[in-house]
């Protein structure tokens, strides 16, 4: 340190409990304070954002005291007591009242939460939450849970502790660290249906639901939102559909929410879906359902829409009973699924994932993108936030892809190579003849 420069003083100070800091007047020593041999002795205090915390040792509270000084000027400072507190009760105190979004969203954080994360670290403090503490975690999670399910319950657990970080309660998220690997999704593609068995399906389902098909292979709509779809979000003239809602459920309760992220849309509508529409109307004249806006707990906010595809009772539809009793029983009879083993009960049936009403979604998109629709179109229809969504999940469905570029530059370079190549040259088509 240069002579002149002088060492800038720390934050806070140490204050010994046990001794008085001034010396008694008559005897010039300093007396003992009532609480002499009680507690740790030295304290450390006067921190600006920093609590106060006592030691046994002089040297363990100067060397706290430099180190948290530092930290609380660089903005780095962690008082390891608040780390101490177990994920558990973080989870439950401070991370659970701050959850937002969708019923279902906040649903299904629930319990990623309660029988996946809790289980496993819910006694462990979140201070030795550490990345060994999560390689043998994901371990756990990789031998009973599919990839994609263990990456969201680690997208959970990483945003609870990256709020802990927020807080001051841990001074890294140790999902960042490098050694800790999530697990990698499989290369799957999205499947779609060869045109022949999607009309079989068309063919097989109920009259009364076979709009439900019809809507999801010819607009590319969700479930939930074909049965949140009105009739008055028909619109002929334009031939659009207006997506404004969804039908969910939640602990067997049903409600209305906007589509999926929050956000509405207009979605194409082909004249040969508009016919439909109009036969079905003609046939099942849907009564207004009325049900909660937001999520099954908003009894104060209810809504009230002319539904296109109800119950025989005039009820929205709940999507557990329709997948059961509605598009499983019509896959059955096209031979997508294998029919329901005898004495098995009504709800058990051997159907994979990829067999959901969503493959409509998919045919869909396979469909408008072989006829040479352009990508951010079919985004836009779709409700995709991007049209690079659109591009990962059905780029394969482009059977032009490439072929295109690759003819234009042949064009450029074949035209260019003949105009180079007089008639007395040695590439010249003559001169190769």
């Amino acid at each position: 340190m240069h002579p002149r420069e002088k060492e800038t003083p720390l934050a806070g100070y140490i204050e010994d409990r046990w001794i008085k800091k001034k010396k008694d007047p008559v005897t010039g020593k300093r007396e003992r304070t009532a609480r002499y041999g009680k507690g740790k002795r030295y304290k450390v205090a006067g921190i600006p954002g920093v609590r106060d915390r006592s030691f046994d040792t002089l040297e363990d509270a100067k060397a706290w005291l430099r180190r948290s000084s530092t930290d609380q000027e660089r903005g780095e400072f962690v008082d390891p007591r608040d780390g101490s507190i177990t994920l558990a009760e973080y989870v439950e105190r401070y991370w659970m009242p701050g959850v937002r979004g969708e019923a279902k969203t906040r649903k299904g954080i629930d319990e990623r939460i309660r029988l996946h994360v809790i289980p496993h670290l819910g006694d462990v403090s979140l201070n030795k939450v550490s990345a060994a503490e999560l390689r043998a975690y994901i371990v756990k999670l990789e031998s009973s849970c599919s990839p994609q399910y263990a990456r969201s319950i680690l997208s959970t657990l990483s945003s609870v502790l990256e709020t802990a970080v927020d807080d001051k309660r841990l001074a890294r998220n140790p999902m960042r660290s490098k050694s800790v690997r999530w697990p990698k999704l499989p290369d799957e593609r999205r499947e779609a249906w060869p045109e022949a068995l999607a009309r079989r399906v068309r063919d097989e389902i109920s009259q009364r639901h076979r709009i439900a098909v019809i809507l999801g292979l010819g607009c590319g709509l969700r479930q939930g939102e074909v049965f949140g779809l009105s009739m008055e979000d028909v619109d002929h003239a334009r031939g659009v559909l207006h997506v404004r809602r969804q039908v969910q459920i939640v602990n067997g309760r049903k409600y209305f929410t906007l589509p999926k992220g929050g956000k509405t849309r207009v979605a194409d509508m082909p004249r040969s879906v508009a016919d439909e529409l109009v036969k079905h109307a003609r046939a099942y004249p849907g009564d207004k359902v009325e049900l909660p806006w937001g999520g099954p707990e908003s009894d104060r906010v209810r809504k009230k829409f002319g539904l296109v595809l109800t119950t025989k009772y005039g009820n929205a539809i709940a999507a557990n009973t329709w997948n059961t009793e509605i598009w499983k029983p019509a896959l059955a009879r096209a031979g997508v699924i294998p029919p329901r083993v005898k004495g098995a009960k009504p709800w058990q049936w051997q159907a994979a994932p990829k067999d959901g009403f969503h493959v409509l979604r998919h045919t869909y998109a396979s469909l408008v993108l072989e006829a040479g629709e352009s990508v951010v179109t079919l985004a836009k229809w779709l409700g995709h936030s991007s049209p690079t969504i659109t591009l990962d999940h059905y780029a394969h469905f482009m059977p032009e892809a490439g072929k295109k570029g690759r003819r234009a530059i042949d064009s450029l370079l074949g035209e260019r190579a003949e105009e180079s190549a007089g008639p007395n040259s040695p590439d010249s088509p003559q001169a190769r003849s």
